[in-house]
């Protein structure tokens, strides 16, 4: 078989990683690609970009691909499945109506509400004069949400009513984000779960939940990023799984099998376990709540997570290609995921200025390292052929995920540290506390 994976990211480098894995999978071509598709196994990368819908579908013809695979969020957006479904080619993903909820952060509401599904509280607006009165009228607006895609950027969690009108001034006025249209929500608390699902339109079949940092630094600080590290398993999941599976998956499952939601592709749904005030039980002191924080829904996307997808796929020890293939043609529910027991640890090493610069140009030495224990998986990274040889160089913002796999996640966090800081790059930077509180409740 014949595999395009769509996308240069870290992400795309785990999916083709995990693909040439498979006894099925023959030659595998990603587009762009990076530094580190370009080194992978049964991996070519080819130089087109990721929103030239026509020349990725004549290159996928011409190559006779069996399986279109697409990373990004922004083709999915504007409708690649569509033109490359239309064009005969099998895709893994969902064609731009489906995609609708990461795209527009609106729909992904009324759709939660309409399933009865928890979810914040929230209010639309689709001008600033009119998103400043609702945050001037609210006390519990505090999350302001560009209402399309923004690279994980677009949320701004702020502490007060000043700090949301700044957010709205930097969405409305910076010229960075495109739609006018923005949701604000009330700011829940509580611990954050990355649970991405397959969906072949009928079966809704659950992967190993992870937890990302979103943070750009430690004790999570500073602004939100497209992910700086994340871990896998989370404790927290395996403690309220009975109530995420009645309360999230269920009602999905059941809107897919009576047809009021039609998906087929990687459904993540980012999920918080928040516990309301008024409903802890102060009746005693010696004793644990009787009511158990609640899983709500905090947005939906419509891909692969990055870098969720890099902290979880080395512990799948099921055939990718299948699992994939499988959603394309509704025999989902005959596929069985087989899960690693081991932990992973997932550090993004990123460009110093990141998310508000990039880096580009500067060399960069990679350790060796051992697939058993130790992975990076390449992002913001270009290898480049010179007078003497071939040399890799950076970019982008987030240059890399390193990976640590061991029987606890203490061990799988050494790991991980241990293969980043053997990295050479100048401008290298990245957090230190990723699964930190995870691994000292594991010990």
């Amino acid at each position: 078989m014949k595999v395009l994976v769509v996308g240069g990211g870290g992400r795309e480098h785990a999916i083709c990683w995990k693909l040439a894995l498979s006894t099925r999978v023959e030659q595998i071509f990603c587009a762009p690609g990076n530094g580190g598709t370009a080194k992978s196994d049964k991996t070519t990368n080819i130089d087109i970009a990721v929103m030239d819908f026509d020349k990725l579908i004549s290159f996928g013809k011409e190559q006779a691909i069996d399986l279109v695979v697409i990373g990004p969020d922004n083709p999915l957006a504007e409708g690649i499945v569509d033109k490359m479904e239309a064009a005969g080619l099998r895709v893994f993903g969902p064609n731009k109506s489906q995609a609708k909820l990461e795209w527009s952060k609106a729909y992904a509401k009324e759709v939660l509400n309409q399933l009865n599904i928890a979810t914040a509280r929230f209010a639309t607006a689709n001008s600033q004069q009119t998103a400043e009165a609702v945050v001037k009228a609210n006390q519990w607006a505090r999350v302001i949400k560009a209402d399309g895609l923004a690279l994980g950027k677009g949320v701004f969690v702020c502490s007060n009513e000043e700090e949301a009108l700044q957010a709205l001034n930097t969405i409305y006025k910076s010229g960075k984000f495109s739609d006018t249209k923005v949701v604000i929500e009330e700011m829940l608390s509580g611990e954050e779960i990355s649970l991405l699902t397959l969906c072949d339109g009928r079966t809704l079949t659950p992967l190993l939940p992870s937890q990302d940092h979103k943070r750009r630094f430690d004790d999570d600080l500073g602004p939100n990023t497209g992910g700086m590290g994340a871990y896998a398993p989370v404790q927290l999941y395996e403690k309220h799984k009975e109530a995420i599976q009645d309360r999230v998956l269920e009602p999905l499952q059941k809107a897919l099998t009576e047809g009021k939601l039609n998906f087929k592709g990687v459904l993540y749904i980012g999920l918080l376990m928040h516990q309301e005030k008024s409903n802890v039980d102060k009746t005693s002191t010696n004793q644990p709540s009787k009511n158990l924080p609640e899983p709500y829904v905090l947005e939906f996307n419509a891909r692969f997570g990055d870098p969720e997808t890099q902290t979880i796929l080395p512990l799948l020890q099921s055939d990718l290609f299948d699992a994939l293939y499988a959603c394309t043609d509704q025999s989902l529910d005959q596929q069985k995921l087989s899960w690693s027991r081991q932990s992973s640890c997932c550090v993004i090493g990123a460009a110093q200025g990141y998310p508000e610069s990039s880096s580009k140009g500067e060399a960069i030495t990679l350790p060796l390292h051992s697939d058993n224990e130790q992975i990076i998986f390449q992002a913001g990274t270009k290898l480049l052929t010179t007078a003497t040889g071939e040399q890799l160089v950076t970019d982008g913002g987030r240059i890399f995920a390193a990976v640590g796999l061991a029987d606890k996640m203490e061990d799988a966090r050494e790991r991980a540290y241990n293969l980043i800081a053997r990295v050479q790059c100048q401008s290298l930077d990245y957090r230190r506390d990723i699964a930190k509180r995870e691994a000292c409740q594991s010990k």
